[in-house]
């Protein structure tokens, strides 16, 4: 209260605030997902091109799903991949195949059938995700109805570089994510994906608030020898700007998100049943049981389920059919549930606990078993530094996520990925808080309250184990006032500097025991 304002006589109260202000903590797992969905609509209005907030699965099915028809028809398929059954001269030596009536037949999908997004979420999701965002930048494209080349990359024609690199600039206008995921990327081709890739990186840098989630073109069939070639494609198409904002992770895994009833006889040959018919009905080898429930179909009278349930009991080749589609179909990129596995850390433990030596559910095979020797090339490149994080099976352990390195593995400041988080994490909280003092006198007051609100937080952090220290100054040290972090002339230029040391946890990343014989003693 203003006594000059006082004119009457009586009594005044005059209450003072005893306590400063606080820096509030800024959520560290929010991952930005960027992708196609089967749709974005609810009530009416379009989500397409728009960075909207999710807190569950079940906001994701509202908005981005299709809905379910009635009953008793079964459940709208999100996601219907088209698989194709292709004849080979001798047995492939890439890819997927199975052997039928003694011809080999590789199994490959149609490449613009393929998308990652909606499954990436769902394991999100059973990793322990909580809020994110979506950037929906479109609904699947048609398909070209023709097979991929056994053992070839995948490449969708209807995963357009501009539509993901337009998604991603939505972001520019959200301070919260602090993750960028978009799993579609490697279904570009290697030049548009080393270009998506950069743009993350650069927006990352810009933003100091988000890391970029990468996954490598080539995890999802790695040759057992040639797997190098992809890892330094992928190195030398990531640039040189803000690598310590970026993290990979090697290869992709073999998932169970995908059930049985996800995949039926409509996901082959385009749907087209004519084109089954030889397989499960050989002209040499008939299945009347077959051809009965084959020629029913066309008709509708019962339901896809009922139907492909009937051919999966009556053929043990079309059950084997469905069996390595499904396979093929749950080989999904690494980066989506990374990001459920970094937010179940975070919320358990703390943003500087580093996201490794865990298991991933939902995780069943690797499409390569990498050891620890091939490993060492990965986590470690002495010319670009760019380390690729590896997802490995141990024995009696099961499959690990064995990295938490960014893309600036050479530097002693940022090579691991909970320093660049936790230090955007101290970042971005003390920014927000500091926030209330903008307009305030640039006077020891000021600085006083900046330095106890500044120091009362990283004492909290202390306390719980992100900073390391015997003593709270020996985890960090705040300094603000003229003299020290201040000259003059930034007084009249309005600047107020405050400088913020902190000793941030590392990881141990490499345990060295040492181990020596001595000379037996008597007791």
């Amino acid at each position: 209260m203003n006594e000059s304002n006082i004119k009457s006589p009586g009594v005044y109260i005059n209450e003072l605030n005893a306590f400063p202000n606080s820096v509030v903590p800024v959520a560290t797992a929010v991952p930005a997902f960027i992708g196609y969905t089967p749709q974005a609509l609810y009530e009416g209005k379009s989500y397409t091109n728009v960075a909207q907030k999710i807190t569950s699965f079940a906001e994701f099915q509202a908005i981005y799903c299709l809905p379910d028809p009635a009953s008793p028809a079964p459940p709208a398929k999100q996601y219907s991949p088209e698989y194709y059954l292709v004849k080979q001269k001798s047995q492939p030596t890439k890819g997927d195949y199975m052997l039928i009536d003694n011809a080999y037949y590789s199994i490959v999908p149609d490449p613009n059938t393929v998308y990652y997004l909606y499954n990436s979420i769902r394991l999100f999701y059973e990793n322990g995700g909580g809020d994110a965002y979506i950037v929906s930048v479109g609904p699947y494209g048609p398909p070209s109805k023709n097979p991929m080349n056994p053992g070839d990359q995948i490449v969708n024609a209807n995963v357009q570089l501009n539509d993901l690199m337009n998604g991603l600039a939505l972001l520019k206008n959200e301070q919260e994510p602090t993750m960028y995921i978009c799993p579609e990327a490697t279904l570009l081709s290697v030049e548009n994906n080393g270009t998506l890739m950069q743009e993350m990186l650069l927006q990352c840098t810009e933003m100091q608030t988000a890391v970029s989630i990468f996954d490598i073109i080539g995890g999802r069939n790695p040759d057992p020898i040639l797997y190098t070639n992809d890892i330094e494609t992928f190195r030398n198409n990531t640039g040189s700007q803000g690598l310590n904002y970026g993290t990979a992770y090697y290869p992709f895994i073999g998932t169970t998100v995908m059930q049985n009833q996800d995949i039926d006889y409509t996901n082959l040959f385009g749907g087209d049943i004519s084109q089954l018919g030889p397989l499960l009905n050989p002209a040499d080898n008939p299945n009347p049981s077959v051809a009965a429930i084959l020629s029913g179909i066309p008709s509708g009278a019962l339901t896809v389920t009922q139907y492909n349930n009937a051919l999966i009991n009556a053929s043990k080749t079309y059950s084997l059919i469905i069996k390595h589609v499904l396979t093929d179909a749950n080989i999904l990129p690494p980066s989506g549930a990374m990001a459920g596995v970094i937010t179940t850390i975070d919320n358990e433990e703390g943003v500087w606990q580093a996201p490794a030596n865990t298991s991933i559910v939902g995780v069943a095979s690797l499409p390569i078993r990498l050891s620890e020797s091939q490993q060492g090339n990965l986590n470690m490149d002495a010319v670009s530094g760019k380390s690729v994080n590896v997802i490995r099976f141990f024995n009696g352990l099961g499959i690990l996520v064995w990295g938490a390195r960014t893309l600036d593995g050479n530097s002693l400041d940022w090579k691991y990925l909970p320093i660049r988080r936790t230090m955007t994490f101290l970042e971005q909280s003390c920014k927000l808080a500091a926030h209330a003092y903008v307009f305030q006198p640039n006077d020891k007051n000021t600085w006083e309250a900046v330095k106890a609100m500044i120091s009362s937080f990283l004492t909290s952090v202390w306390k719980q184990g992100g900073l390391q220290g015997a003593t709270a100054s020996d985890a960090f040290s705040v300094d603000c006032g003229l003299g020290t972090t201040m000259t003059s002339d930034d007084l009249l230029n309005g600047f107020m500097r405050v400088t913020v040391k902190v000793a941030i946890v590392h990881p141990a990343e490499f345990i060295v025991l040492s181990f020596q014989q001595q000379m037996a003693t008597s007791s």
